[in-house]
C-alpha cells in the first residue's frame, strides 16, 4: 500500500482516502462548501486533499460507484470528476447525475488527463462546467472551484427571484415582490417623515381600502368597475398617494400653525407633483398598469363630490373611483391621528365629520358603504393589507425596476434636477462595467456580479438625499462647513433606509449591491471620505466604480451650485483626483474608455 502511495499506480479498493460517513454527517454543520473528488488515482486524490482541505470540506471517492453512495448522505456544492476510471467512466457519472432532478444543478469539473479536444468538447456538452488539465496546479483548481459555487450562488438566488408560477405561487418568487413592496412603502415613509406623520398611515390606509372594496363588494356598489381592476395593485398603489409633498418646501410642509392663502395654494400643488413624479417614470417604466393606478390615486384623491376640490375642481362621477375611495380613508386617517397643527381625534368625532360631508365632500354611496361598518374601522390592525396574496401573481422583474426608478426619480426631482440624473448614471455605469469586465485587474471580481441586478442597485446610490433639507439640497452657492457636515450624514441615512428594506424581505443578499454602492460611493481612495474614512482596497469595489461614475455624470450636469462641464474638463478632473480620490487602476480603465462616454446622451 506504501509502494501505491509513492508511486500513484491505480487502487482499486477504497480503504486509503474513503471517509467515514457517521465523521461526515457531523461535519455537514461547519458552514464551508463541501467539494468531491472522484478519482482512482491516490496521488491525485492526495493532491487535491491537500490544495483544498484548509478552504473547502473536502471528501474523496475513488470511483462513480463510491460517489454516488456517498451522495446518499450527502449533497456536494461541487464535484471534480476525472474520466478515465474502471467500470464507470467519469462520461457515465455525468450522465446520470444530469438525468437525476435531485443532482442535476450541482456543477461539475471534468479533471483528466485527457487533453484532446474532443474529450474536452464531450466533457462539455454533458453539462460539465469546466474542464482541466492533470496535472494542475492547487491555485488554479481553488480559482475555478471559487468561481464556479460564486456563479452557482448567483443562479440560485436568480432563480429565487425571477421565477413566477401560476396558481400555486411559489415562495422564491414571492422574494422579489416583498422588496418591490418594501422599497415603495419606505419611500412613502420617507415622503411622511418630512411630514411630521409616521409611517403606520401607509399601512392604515392600505387596511382601510382593502376594507372599503370588500364592503363595496359586499353591497354591490360600483362592482362592475371593480371587477376590471387589478385589487392588489390597486391596494399598493395606494402608497404613493402623498409622493408629490416630496417637491413642497419645508417651511410650509412642517409648519405646525395654519397656512397663509399663497402657502395652501402651493401645499395644494402636491397633487399635481405626484402627478408629474409618476408620468417621469411612465417614460421608461415598462409596467404601467401599476402606475396608473398610482398616478390616479395621486391626482385626484383631494377632489370633492361637490366639485370644491382640488386640483381640477372634479364634480360627482367624474372623480376617478380610486381617488373617491381614497379620499375617505385618507380624512378618516388625518383626522384620527395627530398632525403638526391638530391634535387627533376620536373615532366618533371623526365618523361625525364624515358623515355630514356625505354628498358634499365624500361620494355618497362610497359614505353609505363607510359609515355602515364605521366600527370595524376604529379597529386598527398592523398588519399589511388582506390582498397580499394577489401580488404574488404578478410578474416580478420590470414591477421591481419600476419601483427602484420610483426611488431614483423622487431624489432627482427633491436635488433639483429633471429625473435624468440617475438615467445617465446607469449607462455611463453599464459602459464602465463592460470595460471591467475585458479587464485582467477586474474581470475575475465583475464576473460572478449579477450586472442587471448591480446596475438596477445603482439606482439607489443616493436615496440619502430624500432626507437633506431644501435649503442645503439646492442651494445654489457654496455649502458652509456646517451645511456639508450635516449634507455628508445622506450616505449614512440611506445606508439606514436599505436595512429598513431589508426587514422586509426574505433575501436580503438582493440588496448587497445597493448597500455597498450606498455607504461606499463618498469614500476616497486616499481615506480621507465618508462616512467612514475607508482607505485603498479598504473601500467595495462597487464604491469605488460608483465613485468615478457619479463625479463624471456630476461634472457634466448642471448643478443648482454650478454650471455643468466639458467632458474633456470631467475628464481632467477624474485624471487629476488618481490616487487620491479615486483607485488608480479604475481611473486607468475609465481613460482608456473615456471617448465612449461621451457618445452618451446625458
Amino acid at each position: 500500500m506504501n509502494k501505491m502511495l509513492v508511486t500513484g499506480k491505480k487502487v482499486t479498493k477504497s480503504a486509503m482516502l474513503w471517509p467515514d460517513i457517521e465523521r461526515i454527517v457531523k461535519l455537514m454543520d461547519s458552514g464551508r462548501e463541501i467539494v468531491i473528488m472522484v478519482d482512482d488515482d491516490i496521488m491525485n486524490l492526495t493532491v487535491g486533499k491537500n490544495a483544498l482541505s484548509e478552504k473547502y470540506q473536502f471528501l474523496s471517492a475513488p470511483s462513480g460507484k463510491k460517489l454516488f453512495s456517498l451522495m446518499e448522505k450527502i449533497s456536494p456544492d461541487l464535484i471534480l470528476l476525472d474520466i478515465a476510471m474502471p467500470e464507470m467512466t467519469g462520461y457515465d457519472v455525468i450522465k446520470i447525475l444530469k438525468a437525476d432532478p435531485r443532482t442535476v444543478g450541482i456543477p461539475v469539473i471534468f479533471l483528466t488527463a485527457k487533453i484532446d479536444p474532443e474529450s474536452e468538447i464531450e466533457g462539455l456538452s454533458l453539462g460539465a462546467v469546466d474542464y482541466l488539465y492533470k496535472p494542475f496546479l492547487p491555485e488554479l483548481l481553488i480559482k475555478r472551484i471559487d468561481l464556479h459555487i460564486l456563479f452557482e450562488k448567483q443562479k440560485k438566488e436568480l432563480q429565487n427571484y425571477s421565477r413566477s408560477l401560476e396558481g400555486e405561487v411559489d415562495q422564491k418568487t414571492k422574494t422579489v415582490l416583498e422588496l418591490q413592496n418594501a422599497i415603495l412603502k419606505t419611500v412613502a415613509e420617507l415622503v411622511e417623515c418630512r411630514d411630521s406623520v409616521t409611517g403606520g398611515h401607509i399601512e392604515r390606509t392600505q387596511h382601510y381600502l382593502s376594507m372599503l372594496v370588500d364592503f363595496l363588494l359586499e353591497h354591490n356598489i360600483y362592482t362592475d368597475e371593480l371587477a376590471s381592476w387589478d385589487i392588489g395593485l390597486f391596494i399598493m398603489s395606494s402608497q404613493l398617494h402623498d409622493v408629490g409633498k416630496i417637491s413642497i418646501k419645508d417651511e410650509i410642509l412642517l409648519k405646525p400653525g395654519k397656512l397663509t392663502d399663497e402657502e395652501f395654494e402651493e401645499m395644494k400643488r402636491h397633487s399635481e407633483y405626484g402627478l408629474n413624479i409618476i408620468r417621469k417614470i411612465e417614460e421608461s417604466a415598462t409596467e404601467n398598469e401599476f402606475l396608473h393606478y398610482a398616478e390616479t390615486m395621486a391626482v385626484s384623491h383631494h377632489e370633492k363630490w361637490n366639485g370644491t376640490g382640488y386640483p381640477y375642481g372634479l364634480k360627482g362621477n367624474a372623480i376617478p373611483l380610486q381617488g373617491r375611495l381614497m379620499a375617505i380613508v385618507d380624512v378618516y386617517d388625518a383626522l384620527t391621528n395627530a398632525r403638526p397643527y391638530k391634535t387627533a381625534f376620536t373615532h366618533e368625532k371623526a365618523i361625525d365629520i364624515i358623515r355630514s360631508e356625505r354628498g358634499a365632500q365624500f361620494d355618497p354611496l362610497i359614505c353609505d358603504a363607510f359609515l355602515l361598518h364605521e366600527k370595524e374601522f376604529s379597529k386598527r390592525e398592523t398588519e399589511t393589507n388582506a390582498h397580499h396574496g394577489v401580488f404574488e401573481k404578478q410578474e416580478s422583474a420590470d414591477k421591481l425596476q419600476t419601483a427602484i426608478k420610483m426611488v431614483a426619480n423622487i431624489v432627482d426631482v427633491r436635488g433639483g434636477t429633471d429625473g435624468g440624473h440617475t438615467d445617465s448614471m446607469q449607462r455611463i455605469l453599464k459602459l464602465f462595467i463592460d470595460a471591467l469586465a475585458d479587464h485582467e485587474s477586474y474581470r475575475e471580481e465583475v464576473s460572478v456580479w449579477d450586472q442587471e441586478l448591480f446596475l438596477m442597485s445603482a439606482h439607489l446610490h443616493d436615496i440619502g438625499k430624500i432626507a437633506v433639507h431644501d435649503s442645503i439640497l439646492n442651494k445654489p452657492s457654496e455649502l458652509t462647513n456646517d451645511e456639508h457636515e450635516y449634507y455628508k450624514t445622506h450616505a449614512d441615512f440611506g445606508v439606514k433606509v436599505v436595512k429598513q428594506i431589508k426587514e422586509n424581505v426574505v433575501n436580503e443578499n438582493l440588496l448587497h449591491h445597493a448597500e455597498a454602492l450606498i455607504g461606499s460611493h463618498h469614500e476616497k481612495w486616499d481615506g480621507t471620505g465618508y462616512p467612514m474614512g475607508l482607505k485603498g482596497s479598504g473601500i467595495p469595489l462597487q464604491g469605488r466604480i460608483m465613485a468615478i461614475v457619479d463625479v463624471y455624470v456630476s461634472l457634466v450636469n448642471d448643478r443648482p451650485n454650478r454650471g455643468r462641464k466639458t467632458h474633456e474638463e470631467a475628464v481632467g478632473i477624474i485624471r487629476s483626483g488618481s490616487g487620491t480620490l479615486f483607485d488608480p487602476e479604475l481611473v486607468d480603465v475609465f481613460l482608456e474608455r473615456e471617448r465612449e462616454f461621451i457618445e452618451v446622451e446625458l
